[in-house]
């Protein structure tokens, strides 16, 4: 029986105007001027409405060659809903307005023998915008191929959980026709976010911010999961997608491929100056095949 999950941030978060918004995603891919790789495997990508990180997202997106890959795994963060495990969507297609996504049945009946994940209710899946925020770039990209989706939706995961999930899902990635979709924006700075760590020997707020977000751009391009996870005990950065960038890098230290991680843009809601203001980071990384 087909499950819809409707495109429910559509006409706020992005605009519902099909039309509109394909020149929107054309552009911003174009603009991005990166070459499409076979080598690239997944990306790190953000997921703030597209009038604040549609541009920065293309970084990811536009490395995407849709020729080879027949499945893309979604990872996102839960903003909404506490699981301490992963949950799988009930859905059955994935609905955006740039064409819709059919979910992978298959590869979820897999994920669920396993016993280790949880199946999320229809309205915890529309309520959640992490991973919707990918589906209008991924439809643009793979249109016209017989692309499948697992929506897999990251909780709480202590770094035991972290491992584990890492360990379990490492084997798809070494099937070349996988691709991997990491969705994470990375530091909240403001009082609206109760996270104001500044250091001033880096001059401005702004810049003490990137700095410490490269900080941790450079050790998730180390792909050391446990450095990763000391980085967040001792700055607390606000990476709202730690738990999905967590387990993408222990399925990368326990898949046979040799694939490193690189980010390509950094971007900033807004430059804070003072303790008043406030923003967001976008960082897009790919993931290539490192020969």
């Amino acid at each position: 029986m087909e499950m819809i999950r409707r495109a429910s941030h559509a006409g706020s978060w992005y605009t519902d105007n099909p039309r509109k918004l394909a020149e929107e995603l054309d552009g911003w891919l174009r603009a991005s001027g990166l070459a499409k790789s076979p080598d690239v495997r997944g990306v790190i990508a953000p997921h703030a409405g597209y009038s604040y990180s549609g541009r920065a997202a293309a970084y990811a997106f536009g490395n995407i060659d849709p020729s080879s890959i027949s499945r893309v795994f979604l990872l996102g963060p839960s903003h909404h809903y506490y699981t301490p495990k992963c949950a799988l969507s009930r859905a059955t297609v994935y609905k955006t307005p740039v064409g819709d996504l059919q979910i992978d049945l298959e590869v979820v009946e897999e994920l669920k023998a396993t016993g280790k994940f949880e199946l999320m209710d229809l309205d915890v899946d529309e309520a959640e915008h992490s991973m919707e925020m990918h589906l209008p770039y991924l439809a643009k990209v793979f249109d016209g191929y017989p692309v499948k989706i697992i929506p897999i939706l990251v909780g709480a995961l202590n770094a035991e959980n972290e491992a584990m999930y890492g360990q379990m899902l490492a084997k798809y990635v070494d099937d070349p026709n996988n691709f991997f979709s990491v969705s994470s924006d990375f530091c909240h700075w403001g009082s609206r976010f109760n996270y104001v760590h500044y250091d001033k020997k880096f001059g401005a707020i702004h810049k003490s911010i990137e700095a410490l977000d490269r900080m941790g751009m450079d050790i998730i391009e180390t792909g050391d999961p446990d450095a990763f996870k000391r980085y967040l005990l001792e700055f607390d950065n606000t990476i709202c997608g730690r738990h999905p960038i967590s387990v993408f890098l222990h399925m990368l230290r326990n898949c046979s491929t040799k694939i490193k991680i690189n980010f390509l843009r950094y971007e900033q809601s807004s430059q804070c100056k003072t303790m008043r203001d406030s923003s967001v980071s976008y960082a897009s990384a790919a993931a290539q095949v490192d020969a």
